[in-house]
């Protein structure tokens, strides 16, 4: 009797043992799961970066989630079941029947506890270092366990490809630029994120996804130098635009044969004046080609991104764009792209009456026709869809599916739209207000 006790007496205690080991491997797993899935790949990068081989192997982990959930899982599901069957047995020989019973209750309560809420609430306070710590460990159970999961992977997807639904390995749940986005976003509603410094990050992110056709000066307001003009109207033309670059064209406007630089053509004339002296006109056989530059012409296809590493890589600040048939449709600057990241750029030559929204006393916006729809949204924090049109004026006459007359008053988005102004086929200028 007293041998059958003592040997019964050490399969309690070596059983115990057992269980609270399964219970352990169990909070491992479950803490793993929530460390991995809540770690930033932007910080683990840049622990790895620093010498952290877990940080590594975390990264490296992250590639193929659904192959780690697998694994997490089955490992946390085989030590949860193996822990319950072992404490039912034991409890069974102690309380019979009561035993199962009483197995439910208590693995119920530890693993809900000390296997499950505990590690995930210190795992998603910590997932880096959590994480990092956990991923040499990981990766070997992952290793182990890759034909399990594997044939289980096979049963998942073949049973959802009966419904319908179709899994892609290699795609992400979640894309990076979003993922930025929506940080960012949630952020500034938190008030931790100012919206200049969500907005200059938000639109380095966009330059990879607009074209030169969205931000370009249109070519009615590109102001260009006739070079059959006479030397003196040149330079008063010159000198009475804003800009520094102007286009030459030759016949027609769609013609442009170069890109003079204001500096250029003062210092061409002075030199041909100062040479020239004692003739009557110093500049009458002056040829403005001789100083002009080569023009510049993109696609209006161009994305923003790829435009702002040519504008670098030729070391040059102006281009001409051109549609499929080589139509001049208007002009780009680095200026006007580094605009989409940091905002509005004013100098001493910029003209305050230009400014394209304004705020009246009523509450109503007053917008210039050309002002681009992003351009709006940022000032305004609205969210005027962007998907039909480039600019404002364009939006409402894609809604109205017709060019309105002033006067005229839309309703749609949730917005009030009323045309202020028109000149010619063009709207240039509406009264917006939300409603």
């Amino acid at each position: 009797m007293e041998t059958a006790t003592t040997v019964l007496d050490v399969t309690f205690w070596v059983t115990c043992g057992i269980i609270f080991f399964l219970l352990l491997t169990s909070a491992f797993f479950s803490g793993t799961e929530t460390a991995l899935t809540a770690a930033s790949r932007g910080r683990l990068r840049s622990n790895a970066d620093r010498g952290d081989k877990g940080a590594v192997i975390a990264l490296k982990i992250k590639e193929d989630d659904e192959r780690f959930i697998g694994a997490i899982l089955m490992g946390n599901n085989i030590a949860n079941v193996v822990a319950t069957s072992l404490a039912t047995a034991v409890l069974t020989k102690l309380f019979g029947v009561n035993g199962v019973v009483y197995a439910s209750l208590v693995m119920t309560a530890l693993i809900l506890i000390f296997a499950e809420v505990l590690p995930k609430t210190f795992a998603i306070t910590r997932p880096d270092i959590a994480s990092s710590f956990a991923a040499p460990i990981v990766i070997w159970v992952i290793r182990i366990l890759s034909p399990l999961v594997t044939g289980v992977q096979f049963v998942v997807r073949a049973s959802l490809r009966l419904v319908g639904v179709r899994i892609d390995p290699n795609s992400n749940v979640l894309a990076v630029r979003e993922e930025i986005a929506g940080a960012l976003n949630l952020g500034h509603s938190e008030g931790v994120v100012e919206k200049e410094d969500r907005d200059r990050i938000l639109g380095a992110l966009d330059l990879a996804e607009r074209t030169v056709e969205e931000i370009m000066l249109h070519r009615s307001k590109i102001k260009m130098i006739d070079v059959s003009v006479p030397p003196q109207e040149m330079l008063e033309q010159c000198l009475i635009s804003p800009h520094t670059r102007l286009p030459i064209y030759r016949g027609t406007q769609e013609e442009i044969v170069g890109v003079i630089h204001a500096k250029d053509l003062l210092r061409a004339m002075y030199t041909k004046r100062q040479a020239n002296e004692e003739k009557s006109d110093p500049l009458e056989d002056f040829d403005i080609m001789d100083v002009a530059m080569k023009p510049y012409f993109v696609p209006e296809t161009t994305t923003l991104d790829d435009q702002m590493r040519q504008f670098l890589r030729r070391h040059t600040h102006f281009a001409l764009v051109v549609d499929e048939y080589g139509a001049l449709q208007g002009l780009i600057t680095l200026e006007d792209i580094l605009e989409e990241i940091v905002g509005e750029i004013t100098d001493e030559f910029d003209v305050d009456s230009e400014n394209p929204l304004r705020k009246a006393d009523n509450g109503d916006f007053l917008v210039d026709g050309a002002m681009t729809i992003r351009d709006f949204n940022r000032a305004t924090e609205w969210s005027l869809p962007d998907d039909e049109a480039n600019t404002v004026a364009g939006l409402v006459i894609h809604e109205a599916q017709t060019i309105p007359t002033q006067g005229q008053v839309f309703s749609f988005h949730g917005y009030r739209f009323e045309v202020a102004q028109r000149k010619d086929n063009r709207i240039t200028r509406l009264k917006i207000r939300a409603l």
